[in-house]
């Protein structure tokens, strides 16, 4: 057997409030860069659900620029370290250059593909100009007194580059080597985001926090005229030329995206993120691309992290790609659909199909989401989730939305599950040392354990509780509102704390891991040992999930590894390793076929699709 990654439904771009996120198009328009936490991704515009993903950065990224040649990328992150990578094949590290004592906020690449300016918040410099191979010095960037938020290099021949910075001011430089030429004050009097050439070397264009754009000469740096007096409300965040280098596109705090004919002076059409005539915090638009295609297409990011595909002549969005910002926490599957949490509490459901995500509408959690359950039996599918807001929340799948009110939880949630008695669906959450059960969304019942849960699982009216004591403790549920001690009490002692549950779908076997890697199967029937052979783990076990026909189990650790364990073999295992650069989350059965099965994988803040092969 064998395991290869398929696809990667790609975490969204990092935002941050007040600052401008970078975007990034390959030469022919066909992925798009950017930075999320501490990966660099490289996405599909058309197959949104495939992409690349870059791990080689320790710190949270920022940029992320395709070189001219589409060959290579130059990203850079918060210690101030740009790397030069394939972009092509395998994601290879070709330079590693330590450029600032800082967050790096931005880089240009030349037209030759051979150097690169990387600029940002240093502490002895704001910038500097490197060869991509070598990281050998090809010139000084001078001139500001304060943080340089943007970076752009003219393609052309005579080299020139511009700057932009919170001190208000451009800075000219000829090149090269790159080497100061002229400092431009007046134009903008806060500080300036944006800075490009058109892609035919004869204008450059400036924006900024004072909701001005200006136009120079290309060549010489010098001043033409400001456009577009009043028409943006907010900052201004993001700037990038159309290929004609005729027109431009501007994103905005005020929520908007504008088209601008550069000659004209005025902009030519705009569009409105959000509810019509509502302030929206969330659609503030921070970044924007133009890519180099021959379909209009333009790509604005908003402060959600969320990608809105705007074509001209189209009044709305042709698609929103969706993902996470944050960390995935969570994971349930109801209805086909399949359903993430992070711990910022966004919460997306997703078309298993298509890899397409939509946010959960309604009220959502405000923090940490903590588990799903299983959709609950003749209860249209309704699934159930709970966050460390210590609520308890329901989802309906067909609508994708959240349902009814919250529930109140007495404490910070470890977990969830559904149990049944008759025909009656009881839903049980772990909170430390209580347990406390729900029906119709009202409390029922609670139950004092003299031991912390760490992890819970049910099958039927079979419900089981990890502990910190490293035992799995059985309980029935007798009613509505109680549980009571199964006549097996608990099961064998682990060597460590059990950190992760899953019972088999028809409630045959149960697996428990724990906090040492090991994981453990018992057969329910008699509660006897099956296997305790899986143990390549090397850290906490974090998730279990077993296949429909009971056979194969997959399992995910804070080791960053995705393991598949058979019962048949069960001293065979098949690892997918460094599957999530900070531990993988949580897994997922969702298919079958003829292959052996497919199954999800979460961590860090992104989403893969896996196949298992025989």
């Amino acid at each position: 057997m064998s395991i290869t990654n398929e696809s990667i439904w790609a975490a969204a771009p990092t935002t941050i409030r007040g600052q401008p996120t970078p975007l990034s198009t390959d030469p022919k328009g066909e992925r798009i860069a950017y930075a999320s936490n501490k990966s660099i991704f490289l996405r599909s515009i058309d197959h949104p659900e495939v992409s690349k993903q870059y791990i080689q950065h320790t710190t949270q990224t920022t940029v992320a620029r395709f070189s001219p040649s589409g060959f290579y990328v130059a990203s850079g992150d918060v210690s101030g370290t740009v790397k030069v990578w394939d972009a092509v094949g395998a994601a290879n590290t070709k330079g590693d250059y330590h450029i600032i004592a800082g967050r790096i906020n931005d880089i240009a690449w030349d037209g030759d593909s051979q150097r690169i300016i990387a600029v940002g918040d240093g502490k002895e410099r704001f910038g500097h100009c490197i060869t991509a191979d070598s990281g050998n010095s090809v010139g000084e960037i001078s001139g500001h007194s304060s943080q340089i938020n943007a970076v752009s290099i003219r393609q052309q021949r005579p080299l020139r580059a511009s700057t932009v910075s919170d001190d208000t001011s451009l800075v000219f430089l000829h090149g090269a080597p790159f080497k100061f030429n002229t400092s431009m004050r007046g134009q903008h009097d806060r500080f300036i985001f944006g800075t490009q050439f058109s892609p035919d070397g004869a204008s450059l264009v400036t924006v900024g926090a004072d909701r001005r754009i200006w136009l120079y000469d290309g060549k010489t740096g010098e001043p033409k005229v400001q456009i577009g007096e009043g028409e943006h409300t907010g900052s201004i965040f993001g700037v990038s030329w159309a290929k004609d280098s005729k027109r431009f596109v501007t994103a905005s705090a005020d929520q908007t995206v504008k088209i601008w004919d550069a000659e004209a002076g005025k902009a030519i059409q705009s569009w409105r993120m959000g509810e019509e005539g509502v302030v929206s915090i969330p659609d503030q638009q921070v970044g924007v691309v133009w890519p180099a295609r021959s379909d209009g297409l333009i790509i604005s990011v908003d402060l959600e992290g969320n990608l809105n595909y705007l074509v001209e002549g189209q009044p709305k969005p042709k698609l929103v790609v969706r993902g996470h910002q944050k960390n995935v926490t969570a994971v349930g599957i109801a209805n086909q659909t399949l359903f993430t949490g992070s711990y910022d509490g966004r919460v997306l459901g997703w078309d298993l199909s298509r890899g397409s995500a939509e946010k959960v509408d309604g009220e959502s959690h405000t923090n940490y989401v903590a588990g799903f359950t299983a959709p609950a039996p003749n209860k249209d599918n309704i699934i159930f989730s709970v966050g460390w807001d210590d609520t308890l929340r329901s989802i309906s799948p067909s609508a994708t939305t959240f349902t009814a009110a919250a529930a109140a939880l007495d404490a910070q949630p470890k977990g969830v599950a559904i149990a049944s008695i008759g025909s009656d669906t009881v839903v049980i959450v772990a909170s430390g040392n209580t347990i406390t059960l729900f029906f119709d969304g009202e409390k029922t019942g609670s139950l004092s354990t003299s031991f912390t849960t760490t992890a819970i699982a049910a099958t039927g009216s079979i419900v089981a509780l990890g502990a910190d004591d490293k035992l799995v403790h059985l309980f029935t549920l007798s009613s509505r509102s109680s549980l009571t001690p199964h006549p097996t009490p608990s099961l064998r002692r682990a060597t460590a704390p059990i950190s992760a549950l899953a019972f088999s779908p028809r409630g045959t076997y149960l697996a428990a891991g724990a906090a040492n890697g090991k994981i453990y199967c018992f057969e329910a029937a008699g509660w006897s040992l099956v296997t305790d052979r899986w143990s390549a783990h090397t850290a906490r076990v974090t998730a279990l999930d077993w296949r429909e026909d009971e056979r194969a189990l997959v399992s995910g650790s804070l080791d960053t590894g995705v393991m598949a364990w058979s019962l048949a073999e069960p001293g065979r295992r098949w690892k997918a390793g460094n599957a999530h650069k900070d531990g993988v989350t949580g897994v997922a059965w969702v298919g079958g076929g003829v292959e052996v099965g497919k199954y999800c994988k979460f961590g860090s803040s992104c989403v893969s699709i896996v196949a298992l092969r025989a």
